[in-house]
């Protein structure tokens, strides 16, 4: 049996009752997003909370997080793995995202997700629209829509997505008057394809920070640059 919880160096992240596990994906967004500014951030899909508890021990509880999930067990995990963590700053509210902006009155300094995507091998021959699909319960379309809406005129959105989608994604965005600002390649392993990447979008089109980031050197061995972005988190590291 799989172990019910993922230690890091200041939280534990309990995801026995989610569906989406603790994984590398989470940890590279939410150690990646720049924090800057921002006061108020929504979590799109928070599964555990882990994106969520990772912006609030980055921000040592300046920020108030607004984490959603459609899944009500999720919610129940993020409220639990709040409460171990003792973070005051982290709400979690059971809504799919397309409730949640009919009542929500406030704007957003950052959006963030991991969100669910199919596999390469569920892929259908039309790939805009397996994109655009995305999920049954929120299409990619309407996602960034939703986005556009709740953000500030200022804000940002940061996402983690399979590298394959990344050009088709930037489309989607820009059709909702958001701009790309920010993109990471990710790379398991110098040989390998990339097989992430990070992307942040924003309103104001500006220039495109682009970067690369090799996760491992050769097995078990991890690059300087991984290692510097989640020194904070990893035990091992």
């Amino acid at each position: 049996m799989s172990n019910p919880y993922f230690s890091f160096k200041k939280i534990t992240v309990y995801h026995d009752k989610c569906a989406m596990k603790v994984g590398t994906d989470g940890v590279l967004l939410g150690a990646w997003v720049k924090l800057g500014k921002v006061r108020r951030v929504l979590d799109v899909g928070t599964g555990t909370g882990l994106v969520a508890l990772m912006l609030s021990q980055r921000s040592e509880g300046f920020i108030s997080i607004d984490a959603i999930d459609i899944d009500e067990d999720a919610v129940l995990q993020t409220l639990e793995n709040v409460e171990r963590a003792s973070f005051r700053n982290v709400k979690a509210i059971h809504s799919s995202l397309q409730d949640y902006v009919e009542k929500c009155d406030v704007k957003y300094d950052m959006i963030v997700s991991n969100p669910p995507y199919f596999s390469s091998s569920l892929h259908s021959p039309n790939e805009q629209r397996t994109l655009a699909r995305h999920t049954n319960s929120l299409p990619m379309v309407e996602f960034m829509n939703i986005s556009a809406r709740l953000l500030s005129p200022d804000g940002y959105l940061s996402l983690i997505f399979p590298y394959a989608e990344k050009d088709l994604l930037i489309g989607l965005a820009e059709n909702a008057g958001l701009f790309v600002s920010r993109i990471t390649n990710v790379y398991p392993m110098p040989h390998l394809n990339a097989k992430r990447v990070l992307l942040e979008f924003s309103k104001m089109k500006q220039d495109t920070e682009i970067a690369d980031l090799i996760i491992e050197k050769e097995r078990h061995i991890y690059t300087d640059d991984f290692t510097e972005l989640v020194k904070d988190f990893y035990l091992k590291l």
